[in-house]
């Protein structure tokens, strides 16, 4: 071969490799890659969110749905369980979620794995899932990757719905369980070797599941009711889409227990009232011993979020992450489909110096900060990164026409009703998960266009997709999404920001956090592969900053308690042009102010969530693109 031209081919295989761009590693912009690590998260959680089975709670529609979630942290990787995800998720920093089959997966059309426990006992991670009968295997396994369980006992020989596994300093194991409009949340000590009960006898019946003498076929250890709600003391008990409802047509639900010790005190975590409602949170009970007597905590809810794009925070459950701190999962509602179809989220949470155990929500559904090192999670995990989408103008290439939906709210004491649904184009900016919208087709090329009104710099953004006209049941690995995100500051000229062509994970609320921010005023999206149905979307959320002012201090806010029923209190406020929003701020103490209530739009706000004989502050403070205003006085109500 002619040495010139070796010479003039190895230039120019040089200029070749050396020279290639982000844009030709799959996947990889400029502003995008992949295979960076996060640094936020962005709730709901996103995960492969299940797929119903068909005809599931008598509904033929396909919808995601999944609740009640348990994250362990084991041998430092985090593992969730959840209802019925026909297996579970792992994750080396709750961001990245993989999903694992799991063996023990048995009646895919039934609720075998509802609201399933998780627990490390001598260093084996153990599983149950839900039942009324006493015929559900205790699973374990010290390999959960491989998504092979074997069976430590093959019948639990205890009704454990809702269960939840503790093992105290002493080894000893206590299981909780309970899911219920009248009756208590129980617990008993188990030998963890057979899953039996310990203890002295006791007549189950009294206090949960059996009714006749039959159904108990073996002597049952000491079963103890360790925490019950109290809805005409504690307002956010109450059942009802703004607890409301009373009498309560099913009761005022108790579930989802968990426990957690700390300094030597052992928090009873539970969820009420109802896991379809806005106000479903987590409470807590204190006590000395694992079995009670437990004590109601003066700051309750301990886990509360009623307002903003993600809504609700019950039935979940505490842990803690590879640096110390500690965090609160819960259970957020979409209920339109199904008043059980609902996602999950995950706060920063902790006990602060009194060992008052809290859960921090504000600014809940905007980008969090994931955990690098130990925090004071009093002050929450907020990346400072702010909505740039709500309400902006949006242009789509084609949309759904208008239909009657037949909803399955509760709203209309459990009746099941018709409503109009219109999937139009600001559907995409409402910041209301229970909204979509929806093209006529499920084809590439369909696109939606945003205009934020000026250039801002942009750090994330969170594509929420809406199950429209699925036919997916149950788990499949073939379940995707790909697209393709452009950015310009004159609708003209495009960039390539994110590219998800070549993706092949399951991610319906799909989260890009930015290698760096990006200055511009247009985003487009354009969609290659859709999942399953058509090409629909809840919210495009955006988050970054405006880079203007932030909003001035909130005039005339007062919070008016209820004379007659002190559980209730008006809170009003004189709405601002320069605000977006407002997040109000109570607690039992000036410096305890734990919980959030996020408000769009409004200059008011109905609030009963108030415990009867207990003296709150109060204060708001006013966010826009920009930033969050100063937080007003503290108001003290009696």
């Amino acid at each position: 071969m002619n040495k010139r031209y070796c010479i003039l081919l190895l230039i120019l295989m040089i200029a070749f490799y050396g020279n290639l761009s982000a844009q030709q590693i799959p996947g990889k912009t400029e502003w995008f890659d992949p295979n960076k690590p996060a640094t936020t998260y962005c709730n709901p959680i996103n995960i492969g969110y299940n797929y119903t089975t068909n005809n599931h709670n008598g509904i033929p529609e396909s919808r995601r749905s999944s609740a009640d979630p348990v994250i362990i942290n084991y041998k430092g990787d985090y593992y969730l369980f959840a209802t019925n995800q026909a297996g579970f998720f792992w994750s080396k920093d709750l961001a990245d979620w993989n999903f694992v089959y799991g063996s023990f997966q048995r009646k895919p059309a039934d609720d075998d794995q509802c609201a399933p426990a998780a627990w490390v006992v001598n260093d084996t991670l153990f599983y149950v899932g839900s039942t009324w009968k006493k015929d559900h295997p205790v699973w374990k396994t010290a390999d959960p990757k491989s998504g092979r369980w074997l069976r430590h006992v093959d019948t639990a020989m205890l009704p454990t719905w809702d269960p939840a596994i503790f093992q105290d300093d002493d080894k000893k194991v206590y299981m909780y369980y309970g899911s219920s409009g009248k009756l208590p949340l129980v617990g008993v000590e188990v030998d963890y070797k057979t899953w039996l009960p310990k203890g002295n006898q006791a007549d189950y019946r009294k206090l949960y599941g059996a009714t006749k003498v039959e159904d108990i076929q073996q002597p049952y250890g000491e079963i103890k009711a360790v925490v019950n709600l109290d809805p005409s003391n504690h307002g956010w008990e109450r059942f009802g889409p703004n607890n409301d409802m009373e009498p309560a047509p099913w009761g005022n639900f108790i579930e989802g227990a968990w426990m957690t010790k700390h300094n030597g005190k052992y928090y009873m975590q539970y969820g009420a009232p109802a896991t379809e409602f806005k106000g479903y949170a987590n409470g807590v009970h204190v006590g000395d011993n694992p079995l009670g007597p437990f004590v109601y905590q003066n700051h309750n809810p301990m886990s509360y979020k009623p307002g903003g794009f993600v809504i609700g925070a019950g039935h979940g459950n505490t842990f803690a992450d590879n640096y110390g701190n500690y965090w609160n999962t819960g259970t957020c509602k979409i209920s339109i489909k199904d008043r059980f179809e609902r996602r999950i989220d995950m706060f920063p949470a902790g006990f602060d110096k009194d060992d008052i155990m809290y859960s921090i929500t504000s600014y809940g559904d905007f980008p969090i900060m994931l955990p690098t090192q130990q925090r004071d999670h009093t002050k929450g995990a907020s990346s400072g990164w702010m909505l740039l989408s709500y309400k902006k103008a949006v242009t789509v290439s084609s949309a759904e026409e208008c239909s009657d939906v037949e909803t399955h709210r509760v709203d209309n004491g459990g009746k099941k009703v018709f409503e109009k649904f219109c999937y139009n184009a600001e559907n995409l900016t409402d910041e209301n998960i229970q909204t979509y919208w929806s093209a006529t087709t499920d084809k590439p090329g369909e696109w939606l266009q945003l205009d934020l009104g000026r250039k801002m710099q942009i750090n994330a953004l969170q594509i929420n997709y809406a199950d429209h006209k699925a036919t997916q049941y149950n788990k499949a690995m073939d379940i995707y999404y790909q697209y393709k995100i452009y950015m310009s500051d004159d609708a003209q000229n495009w960039k390539l920001v994110v590219d998800k062509s070549q993706n092949d994970k399951d991610a319906p609320h799909d989260y890009l956090e930015l290698i760096q921010p990006i200055m511009a005023r247009y985003i487009k999206m354009e969609n290659i592969h859709n999942a399953s149905g058509l090409f629909a979307i809840s919210d495009f959320r955006v988050f970054g900053n405006g880079l203007l002012a932030k909003p001035k201090m909130v005039n005339n806010f007062k919070v008016d308690r209820n004379l007659q029923d002190s559980r209730n209190a008006m809170i009003s406020w004189k709405k601002q042009p320069d605000a977006v929003g407002y997040t109000i701020y109570y607690g039992i103490e000036k410096d305890k102010l734990y919980n959030t209530i996020m408000v769009y739009d409004a200059d008011k706000y109905d609030f009963r969530g108030l415990d009867k004989g207990t003296k709150y502050f109060f204060t708001i403070e006013a966010f826009n693109e920009n930033g969050i205003g100063l937080k007003n006085k503290t108001i003290e109500v009696k």
